[in-house]
């Protein structure tokens, strides 16, 4: 993932177009409504959209996104198929989806070489992960398999384990040239431990829980994770991780949860459970409100000031997505969640009240109506937030054994997996020179106490 200018500096002529309509409405009490707003929000994150038109390339957003966003937000489609039956975006969600499958068929596209890190490739993974869980439907025949894409990124990352420093884990980017090469990142493991404890429920293949323990282990072992289960941003290898960015993102708490809760499910074990627990206990960072009633989900590095960019816009998504996803896995955390859904839905609902459409949504859902921000991380995270209230009207994840009908290839994606230090023929001098720019920017922020950190 990159950190580009925040989007709401952005002029958005399409997005501003359409006549004038009242604000979003949202009653929790009914299905049809939550639908009804769901499919408001969708449409509108969809007309930032255009791969699926002449002369486009299907799977692509516009800038000021990254690839990896566009992969994240058609996660979101998934989920909103497999919450509302409304198949309208299914298509084009699976032509964007096998477009960008590389050709390794592991979600590696040369073009993306200059900006392709383990997360990156990760969102997509997992998004194809959802699919086959959700038994989204498959791909046609000869065509690659949402199982099968899922292992390859799985098989591709695994060959990635890196123990040359800090006794293991993976590293922030790819490729040598890229920025951040050696910032191991509590994303990309998180996507990694996230991966391998769902592909481990739906397989039943020992092998993959055997990689989760691996990388929840060295998670804690280097800090990554605190002992009240706090997650950090990352660690530099330069100093063998022997310190830490402790600034704290929403979506790294999300996806160790959703690894834990499968990690629950195919244990029964009460140290998964203890740690689920202990996880879903420490997310009150992530909400806010008034008085004692803190229920509202919210961005607690980059909100409060302002500051949040592209990436961080969307990050509320995938804390809603996987909190959601780990109460079909641990049903023991509905009861516990269900209040946070209820508000933060709201609060999101209200906040969708802006742009000459009158349903455009904003960044922060606790303050009231619209704060004159948009794009596609705010249309995500209120999509998401608002379809989670519809998680006890699902089946849960199927499997192998439970009905799943996505094919899978154990050996998916392990021999195509590129050399880090072979650049694309699309690579510059001025993109490889950035690698050293950002690392030692990383670097000085460890050893200088970070003061954009958040502990």
């Amino acid at each position: 993932m990159r950190f580009p200018t925040n989007l709401a500096t952005l002029a958005c002529s399409t997005l501003l177009a359409a006549p004038s309509a009242l604000a979003l409405t949202l009653d929790l009490s009914s299905q049809d409504s939550i639908k009804s707003a769901a499919s408001t929000v969708a449409y509108g994150m969809m007309k930032y959209y255009a791969g699926n038109q002449t002369g486009q390339i299907p799977g692509l957003l516009p800038g000021p996104y990254y690839w990896w966003e566009a992969g994240a937000m058609f996660g979101s489609l998934i989920d909103y198929w497999y919450y509302t039956g409304d198949t309208s975006y299914n298509d084009v969600t699976t032509q964007a989806m096998l477009f960008q499958v590389g050709p390794d068929v592991n979600f590696m596209p040369p073009n993306q070489s200059k900006s392709l890190g383990n997360d990156d490739q990760a969102f997509w993974g997992l998004a194809a992960m959802s699919a086959a869980e959700a038994k989204f439907p498959d791909p046609p025949e000869g065509k690659p398999q949402w199982l099968a894409l899922a292992q390859a990124v799985f098989n591709s990352q695994a060959l990635r384990w890196d123990t040359a420093s800090c006794g293991g884990g993976l590293k922030w980017q790819i490729f040598t040239f890229n920025n951040g090469y050696n910032y191991k990142n509590t994303i990309s493991n998180g996507c990694f431990f996230n991966l391998a404890a769902r592909l481990a429920a739906y397989t039943d293949n020992q092998t993959y829980s055997e990689w989760a323990e691996k990388t929840w282990d060295w998670s804690v072992a280097i800090g990554l994770m605190s002992d009240n289960y706090m997650f950090y941003d990352g660690t530099d290898d330069n100093i063998n991780c022997t310190e830490l960015n402790h600034i704290q993102w929403s979506y790294n708490a999300g996806v160790y949860l959703l690894g834990a809760a499968n990690m629950w499910k195919i244990t029964g074990s009460e140290v998964w459970r203890n740690r689920t627990q202990a996880i879903w206990n420490s997310c009150n960072v992530f909400f806010t409100g008034a008085g004692d009633v803190k229920q509202i989900m919210y961005e607690v590095a980059c909100e409060p000031g302002g500051n949040c960019n592209t990436d961080q816009l969307s990050f509320k998504a995938y804390l809603s997505r996987w909190m959601a996803a780990s109460t079909k896995v641990a049903p023991w955390l509905y009861d516990q969640m269900q209040p946070y859904f209820e508000a933060s839905a709201m609060a999101a609902a209200q906040s969708c009240s802006g742009g000459e459409d009158g349903v455009t949504c904003g960044t922060r859902w606790y303050v009231s109506g619209w704060d004159n921000t948009w794009g596609v991380g705010q249309q995500m995270s209120a999509l998401e937030i608002i379809q989670s209230n519809l998680i006890t009207q699902v089946e849960g994840p199927v499997s192998n054994s439970t009905g799943g009908t996505s094919k899978g290839d154990p050996s998916a994606g392990t021999g195509g997996d590129i050399n880090p230090t072979d650049p694309p023929d699309n690579i510059t001098t001025g993109d490889k020179a950035g690698a050293g720019i950002i690392t030692a920017i990383i670097l000085v922020g460890l050893l200088g106490g970070a003061w954009w950190m958040i502990a």
